[in-house]
């Protein structure tokens, strides 16, 4: 069995963003050789996440206002763990309830998605360096 494992490196902009990383995960695919098999695509951090949907910017807008409105809004009194000195419990709310990490499949050699399914990585506590592991494995 075949195993390649590389890094994305990110640095955002804003303390909340949505980027399309399937490209990068697709070329790690084909420089790992694997034709059948699956790629695990992971956030390093307990404030950000992996996930699979629609490259459509007004959804990208509803998710994040769905994440600020109903499920965590960004109000650092509101939770304890702030009370640490942090102010990012919301993110971590955030990433629990889209997820840190997901697999897709490999055939023939290339991601096996569905018609408008894309790889993102959500982050919800940026400006500041963090990671995702690409973990490739198969035959």
């Amino acid at each position: 069995m075949k195993s390649h494992t590389h890094y994305l490196w990110f640095n955002t902009k804003q303390r909340q963003e949505v980027i399309d990383i399937t490209d990068e995960v697709a070329a790690q695919v084909a420089q790992s050789g694997v034709l059948e098999g699956f790629a695990l695509v992971s956030a390093m951090h307990i404030t950000a996440s992996v996930f699979v949907n629609d490259h459509e910017s007004g959804l990208w807008g509803d998710i994040l206002k769905w994440l600020e409105e109903t499920v965590a809004p960004w109000d650092p009194p509101r939770y304890r763990h702030n009370d640490t000195g942090e102010d990012n419990a919301a993110a971590h709310l955030r990433s629990l309830t889209i997820g840190h990490e997901v697999i897709v499949p490999i055939t023939n050699g290339k991601l096996d998605l569905g018609t408008w399914q894309r790889v993102f990585y959500g982050e919800w506590d940026g400006q500041r360096r963090k990671r995702v592991i690409i973990k490739v494995v198969g035959e």
